[in-house]
């Protein structure tokens, strides 16, 4: 699926002037609050017209304003998410659920019913009314509406920004899954940097009203100066690894990669699934030396590749650890004392307690 977009959009005092291109299965538009994500998506869904600009989603055009092109809202085939499940709470979640596969016209009912509901997790919902739902079960009864719909695009503007922790970690598998075993392709709204390194597999960076950076998800989520002041501490590296060992005396998973073995507590993958790891630049400490009597159990080798300041007296540094990137973050004072350079090798020290569910994705693909 390939998404252009270049629109630009008055919006009283505000400018949209939005530009970019996705062939990514989930694309997320990132930045803080106002930065003009939610107005992207609407401009998408048709519920905003652009004052100027061309939208097409797979090569069709639905604006297209020197054209004089602008299919309306309701023939674009595109479901929508909000922040609020939003469900007819006079009707069951079935029913809801059959809302959403009555505006699909019958010869391109794409989505299975059952497959819908088992892909949720929803199958024992199904009677429920919505106000006995948690947040994150309405969430998805409204993802499984939207799906049901078969759209030919999805999008999702922070749907997780209503729930608390808890319901967050339930419903992401899920949204992992919705990546990775539909074909719908999704255009997801956050400002989350954890959501985002995740789920993510292109990343359009906002920043007043304009796309700053688009790239790869593992590009961009180790560009520390792409993220808001309040999300730099979540941004790092961010690898694919392969689940080697599980130490079951320890209770201790061994992730492996080309920078080397990441030891991590309380993960049950199975031996030989692929995962998405974040490591927190925040996470990383250095040493010229390795170092020996440590609590911390992961010690990678590398090169330092660059060095860049990272706000008053901090300093990014990334290192090259046999073809991957980790990225660490160390005082100014930490930079001197060590004599740290561009070519000098390094180690970079992870405790193990640094990986949870929050920086290990659930995806299991098993590597073949």
């Amino acid at each position: 699926m390939t998404l252009s977009v270049a629109v630009r959009r008055r919006l009283g005092a505000f400018d949209l002037d939005a530009t970019f291109e996705s062939e990514g299965r989930l694309t997320v538009l990132f930045g803080p609050s106002g930065s003009g994500k939610t107005s992207v998506v609407n401009l998408i869904a048709g519920l905003l017209k652009p004052d100027w600009g061309r939208i097409a989603v797979d090569g069709r055009v639905l604006v297209d304003t020197k054209a004089q092109i602008s299919i309306p809202m309701h023939r674009r085939r595109i479901g929508y998410v909000f922040q609020d499940a939003r469900l007819f709470p006079h009707l069951t979640v079935r029913q809801n659920l059959g809302y959403g596969r009555f505006f699909a016209p019958k010869t391109e009912r794409k989505e299975d019913f059952a497959h819908v509901v088992d892909l949720l997790g929803i199958d024992h919902l199904l009677d429920r009314r919505p106000s006995l739902l948690s947040g994150g079960e309405k969430q998805r009864v409204a993802i499984g509406r939207a799906l049901l719909s078969s759209p030919r695009l999805l999008l999702m503007d922070e749907p997780l920004a209503a729930l608390d922790e808890a319901r967050k970690a339930e419903i992401m598998p899920y949204l992992e899954r919705l990546r990775d075993e539909t074909k719908v392709p999704i255009v997801y709204v956050s400002h989350s940097i954890a959501e985002v390194a995740r789920l993510a597999t292109t990343i359009a960076v906002m920043a007043e009203g304009k796309v700053v950076a688009c790239g790869a998800a593992r590009d961009i989520v180790g560009r520390l100066d792409l993220m808001p002041p309040d999300e730099r501490r979540e941004a790092g590296a961010v690898l694919d690894m392969v689940v080697a060992e599980q130490d079951r005396h320890f209770g201790m998973t061994v992730l492996r990669s080309a920078a080397g073995d990441i030891r991590a507590v309380g993960l049950n993958y199975a031996i030989g699934s692929v995962h998405r790891v974040r490591i927190r630049a925040r996470d990383v400490m250095l040493a010229v030396e390795r170092p020996v009597g440590l609590s911390a159990l992961n010690i990678l080798s590398g090169t330092i590749a660059a060095i860049a300041p990272a706000g008053d007296h901090l300093i990014e540094v990334r290192l090259n650890c046999h073809g991957e990137t980790i990225i660490s973050r160390i005082t100014r004072q930490s930079l001197e004392t060590l004599a740290l350079a561009v070519g000098r090798e390094v180690f970079a020290v992870v405790k193990a307690v640094a990986f949870d569910e929050g920086t290990v994705s659930r995806e299991e693909r098993i590597e073949t």
